[in-house]
């Protein structure tokens, strides 16, 4: 986890990213969360906790991951250089599996003995269940009914591994409805259970947490450029957003540098004018899932529905650093469509070999249109969050 600097020492002891974040949550809850911040805390102190967390990064998970440069992607693109982060090598195929880790020993150290999670493109459920399975821990994955039908392989996976799915059937039966029902088990449960969150948002400590967690992708490419390229820092950093953990993962440690111009791309669906999920284009600011965050709300201020063909950004919200990044003019957001995300899949799977998520398909639109307003010494990084296996069911169906 990186050292602590200007922009790291966000949130505030509230939980706050300026004028986002916070800890708005039953009162049940709170001693939870207290309790989670100290042990946090304190673990990223110990160098016992950390040895054993870069420990199974290395020997569990696969890292470090590669950067791998993209020669026929950037002769098709025009423009600068572009290298590809590498994420969708990690055990289980995305990102996740970083945090999971994490967390799980957060929870053995807190002697929690039952794991939720809730799941959108189950990327995040098999992350949980996998560690859960190696710790032997029990496991229960809320994931959204429509979700369940759009990625069933990836419920397979997590019920192999020995995980309890349980469907959620409420409102749009995706992702938001998944993580309320996996809130309502936890203030049920909570004397035994740790809930572990699969991306930055949540109330405070969860955001700054997993967001910790996740540095570790861009420090890893601050060590792999000095090698290739003989410098730390790009000139341009790609991410897809969701809520937000793997841009925030690449992003953290160039945050203090405003010479890396740092771009993430949202999903606008079926169009900025029909169902979609911009929510830092077009959401207002308000509260979801104990967090002060931008959000798509309707008229009346409730929460509005989601839309992507990615499950994994099918979501009305976003984590409130990101929602602060954009209040301050830190980081760029745009968005991409349905169609332009699985061109995206196209570009990348026939010029490098690499099938990518539907979330990271977004990601490589938004670069198409970047990339070739770029000069050639120019270094650009996107981060490739996850392979398209659990993807494929829509991509054909799409195709």
């Amino acid at each position: 986890m990186i050292e602590e600097t200007l922009t790291t020492a966000q949130p505030d002891a509230r939980g706050y990213f300026g004028d986002f974040g916070g800890a708005f949550v039953p009162e049940i809850l709170v001693p939870a969360l207290e309790e989670l911040t100290e042990a946090f805390s304190d673990a990223k102190k110990d160098p016992a906790f950390q040895a054993r967390y870069h420990g199974l990064l290395r020997d569990y998970v696969g890292r470090p991951t590669a950067l791998t440069f993209a020669e026929r992607l950037t002769e098709r693109l025009g423009g600068g250089r572009i290298y590809l982060k590498r994420e969708d090598l990690c055990h289980t195929g995305a990102h996740k599996i970083n945090n999971a880790i994490g967390q799980i020993l957060l929870a053995r150290r807190m002697g929690k003995t039952r794991i939720i999670a809730e799941t959108g493109a189950g990327q995040h459920g098999v992350a949980t269940a996998t560690v859960c399975a190696r710790f032997g821990m029990e496991c229960v994955v809320y994931m959204g009914a429509e979700d369940i039908e759009r990625q069933k392989l990836n419920v397979h996976r997590m019920q192999l591994l020995g995980a309890e799915v349980r469907p959620a059937t409420s409102g749009s039966q995706t992702l938001k409805d998944a993580t309320n029902e996996a809130i309502r088990d936890w203030v049920t449960n909570v004397r035994d259970t740790f809930y572990i969150i699969g991306s930055v948002v949540g109330p405070h400590p969860y955001p700054a947490m997993v967001r910790d967690f996740h540095t570790i992708i861009g420090e890893e490419v601050k060590v792999d450029l000095e090698d290739k390229e003989g410098r730390q820092d790009p000139d341009i950093l790609i991410a897809c957003v969701g809520g937000g953990s793997n841009a925030i993962g690449i992003f953290h440690p160039f945050l203090n540098n405003p010479d890396v111009r740092c771009i993430g791309v949202e999903a606008s669906g079926e169009g900025l004018d029909g169902r979609h999920a911009a929510t830092l284009t077009l959401g207002k600011p308000g509260i979801l899932h104990g967090a002060l965050s931008y959000l798509l709300q309707d008229a009346e201020g409730q929460v509005d529905l989601a839309h992507s063909i990615s499950a994994g950004l099918d979501y009305p919200g976003v984590g409130p650093e990101h929602a602060w990044l954009k209040q301050t003019g830190r980081v760029e957001y745009l968005s991409a469509t349905d169609d332009e995300a699985m061109e995206g899949v196209k570009l990348l799977s026939e010029t490098e070999g690499i099938i990518p998520a539907l979330e990271t398909a977004h990601a490589i639109a938004g670069l198409a249109r970047i990339a070739p307003e770029t000069s050639p010494d120019e270094l650009i990084v996107l981060n490739c969050s996850g392979r398209g296996d659990k993807d494929m069911q829509t991509i054909a169906g799409a195709l």
